[in-house]
Formats: C-alpha cells, structure tokens, sequence
C-alpha cells in the first residue's frame, strides 16, 4: 500500500514541458540525428595510385564508394588545377593494349575488381575534351550515312533530335555499317555488315540484309565494357588503327575478347559515342549536366563549359587618344594590330634575363617556347598523334613539337575534324634576324610563342583556331 501511495504521488506530479518540442517531433529529427551523430560502422578506405603522362605518380587513400569525378576532383584540389570539366580518369590494360575513359559515375573499386593481379593496368588523370563533345556538336558524331530512324518517324530528326531519341526509352536510333571482326580464336578478320539496335549488336549473315533471319547476335552491353585500341596493329593485327573492343567485366584474358575495327576515325567515333549513349543513357546526360546545374537561361542542348575569355566578346580597341573605341572596320583592325606589333617589337628589343644583364629577343625566342606547357620536345608522329587522340579529337586540341625530319623546323600537331593534321613551322631568316612562320613567310613571328597566341585568336591559314593543348601534368 506504501508503493502504490507512492506511485500515486508520483503521477500527480505535473509534467515539465519541453523547451524544445521540434526535436523530438519534427519530421527531420531522424535526418538530424543521422548527420550529426557518428556513425556506427564508418566506411572502408582504400588505396589507389594514379598515374599522369609523365609517368610520376599520386597514391590516395579513398573510401571504397568513390566514383571516378570524387577522384578526379580531389586530384584537381590537391594540384590547384583549374576545373574545366575535361578532366577524367583513365583505365588503361596494359597487357591487351586496350583503354577507356571512366564514366565519371562509375566506381573505381568496381573498375579496379575487373583486374588480373598478374596484369601491371594503371589508372590514369589526363584531360579528354572530347568526354561530352556529342551533348554540344552531334553533326560530327552522327554521319547521315550511318544512321537511320524508325519507320514511324516520318518528318527530318534534327541532330539535337538524334540526341532526345538516344536518351528515349521508347526509340532508339539504328546505327548500321561496316566493322572488321576479329574471328573467334583465330587471328583472321572479317568484314560484316552491323547494326546496332537498343537489344544489342548484330552483324548481318548475307550481305547488307536487316531481315530477322539473316541478323546473328554479336554482344551486348550490360555485362561488358568498351574499349579502344591504343596500340593499333601491333598487338592484335587488326587491318587498320581504327579498333575497339568489348570486354566482360569478369573476364581476365584476351579469349574472351570480342574485337572489331573500323574502316576510319569517323566510324570509330560514331560507333562508340552510339553504344555508350545505348548503356548508360540519361545518366551520361546527368553526368553532362551536373556541372552547369544552377545556371539560369541555359539552353539543355547547348550549354558550353564556361571560360575565362569568351570568344564572342573580343573585340578590337584603339586606345591611342583620349577615349577608347572600338574599332568596326576589318582593315583598320588590321593595320592597328601590325603597327602594335611592330612597337612591341621595338620597346622589347632588349630584355633583361635572371641576371640583370640585357639580351636580345631574337636569341631568346631560340629557346622561350621550351617552357611551354604546349611544347613537347622531340617526340614522334606517331606519339603526337597518340597524345591528342588521348585528349579528344575535338577541333582545336594541338601541341607544338621538334621536327624529326627537319631539325631546325617545328611541327604543329592539330586536331580537326576527328582528323590530326601536321604543319611545318619553318624558320625565316630576313635581314639578320630570325622569324618563324606557317605561311612561307606572309605572317611572322618572333618566336612560337608569338606565333600560337595569335593563332589562339585567329584562324589564319589553318582550318580552326588553336583552342586546348596537350600537356603533360605532374602529379
């Protein structure tokens, strides 16, 4: 009775009211306490080690969840790089040859579990410029001669049309062309007729007929990855440098390989840009997008990555009197620029170097373009081709190298319509002094130097102005 009296006593005790009553029923009480309590089991880190083209190395140490943009991300601020959206990680298969570009979704650790241990892969922090290039300029990805609609589409698909159908659930646009295949086990290669379709990859029995009988299935993509050939003909004997291959993810060897080649880069582009858009979808458009989200009155299609200096705001300024203008008459512009440069030239005939002591332009401009992030110094063709096909075929990727046939000339290395083109810049020498130029001699500069700023802002004799260069960072 003595309890239950003091139980009793206990009840009627009046209730203390909370101060704070939002914690406790607020809807977010469990959102809160989940951020702001430790958690129980934290997540597993890992280490990776990333290479750059110069071969030096960074070893991170990761959660096991990070994708491929976090890496490139955390490289990008521990370098104090800028962030221009091109930057991706590499997956390069040493032993087969083969390499790709990490989708910036795609988890490394996934990517990494695909790997034999016997196998030296490497993963890789380069800029591809070419990474989303099919968002912003479809006509180059897509040849009318490669692609058709279904039949219920009866009016013109617009090229940003191409791109609504490939992110579509419903439609799907057919890709259809020639491929040499590597035959199964064996070390010839054939040439097929193949279609791409939203089920897979198939390749045509008799000639060029679609008909369900004549079409057998080659692959398909959900179970695989895609990559491209970096060593063209050496290691698989392709018939051209145009290959890709398909790998599934567990798979270990090159048995298990399915390999195909084009005929050129066109084809090679419009195959692969086809097949990634066919696997990942919406997410690569998501992927495109997160960067620009925010942005007010951007066009979805058109968005371009922002920069520093806009192309479509230079214009010309004459500075010469008491108030600027701005100069609207073409051959003003273009006598104004030769006369700024000649009193360029004038007040800097003589620079002082780290000594103090003066020395002249023209023995300098020998040697001033060696510490150029654009300027590599004797490599080959072939290794200038590889290094821009690395950053995307984009119009506009270059680099400036040694000549190897001519010692005394350079070579500007540029891409251009998914194509490398080589041009020879020849040393000019005129009354004593020396000058450099790509036009035999109706354009001259002082030094390289000179020569790639101006063909940064004008197209001149080459078919695009100069836009990203190839470098080789340090990590």
């Amino acid at each position: 009775n003595r309890r239950k009296k003091k139980d009793d006593n206990i009840l009627e005790i009046p209730s203390i009211p909370n101060p704070f009553p939002e914690l406790c029923c607020s809807p977010f009480a469990s959102v809160l306490s989940a951020s702001l309590l430790p958690k129980a089991t934290s997540r597993k880190k890992q280490v990776i080690k990333v290479y750059s083209e110069d071969d030096s190395s960074r070893t991170l140490e990761v959660p096991s969840d990070i994708t491929a943009r976090d890496v490139c991300q955390l490289l990008i601020l521990k370098n104090r790089y800028i962030d221009d959206h091109s930057w991706t990680l590499f997956e390069q298969l040493t032993h087969t040859g083969l390499g790709r570009a990490i989708e910036d979704h795609e988890l490394v650790m996934e990517v990494q579990s695909n790997w034999v241990m016997e196998e030296e892969n490497k993963l890789y922090f380069r800029k591809n410029y070419a990474k989303y290039e099919f968002f912003k300029n479809p006509l180059s990805f897509f040849p009318d001669h490669m692609i058709s609609f279904p039949s219920e589409t009866n009016a013109a698909v617009s090229h940003s049309g191409i791109l609504q159908m490939f992110l579509s659930s419903s439609t799907y646009p057919e890709i259809h062309g020639y491929l040499h295949a590597k035959e199964q086990g064996k070390k010839s290669w054939k040439k097929l007729y193949f279609i791409l379709r939203r089920s897979g990859l198939y390749f045509s029995t008799k000639g060029t007929s679609k008909e369900p009988r004549h079409l057998q299935f080659f692959c398909e993509f959900s179970n695989s990855d895609m990559y491209m050939s970096l060593t063209g003909k050496k290691i698989s004997g392709a018939p051209t440098n145009y290959g890709f291959s398909f790998k599934p993810n567990k798979s270990g060897g090159t048995r298990d390989l399915k390999q195909l080649c084009a005929d050129d880069e066109q084809s090679r582009t419009c195959w692969m840009t086809a097949i990634r858009l066919l696997k990942y979808g919406m997410q690569l458009y998501q992927n495109y997008m997160q960067p620009y989200q925010g942005r007010s009155g951007c066009s979805p299609l058109n968005i371009t990555p922002m920069r520093s200096i806009s192309e479509n705001s230079l214009v010309a300024m004459d500075f010469s009197g008491h108030r600027s203008r701005i100069i609207e008459n073409p051959t003003e512009v273009l006598s104004v620029a030769v006369e700024e440069g000649l009193a360029w030239r004038r007040r800097g005939c003589l620079r002082l170097n780290s000594h103090g002591s003066p020395i002249a332009i023209s023995n300098m401009g020998m040697s001033i373009h060696r510490s150029q992030s654009w300027f590599h110094h004797k490599i080959s063709r072939e290794e200038a081709q590889r290094l821009i096909l690395q950053h995307g075929l984009v119009d506009g990727v270059f680099l400036v190298r040694d000549s190897q046939s001519n010692p005394k000339t350079f070579v500007l290395s540029l891409s251009h319509g998914l194509k490398i083109k080589h041009f020879q810049i020849v040393p000019l020498e005129d009354d004593g002094k020396l000058f450099y130029t790509l036009d035999d001699g109706h354009t001259r500069f002082t030094d390289l130097i000179q020569l790639v700023e101006f063909y940064q802002l004008n197209k001149g004799v080459l078919p695009c102005k100069l836009k990203h260069y190839c470098a080789r960072i340090a990590l």
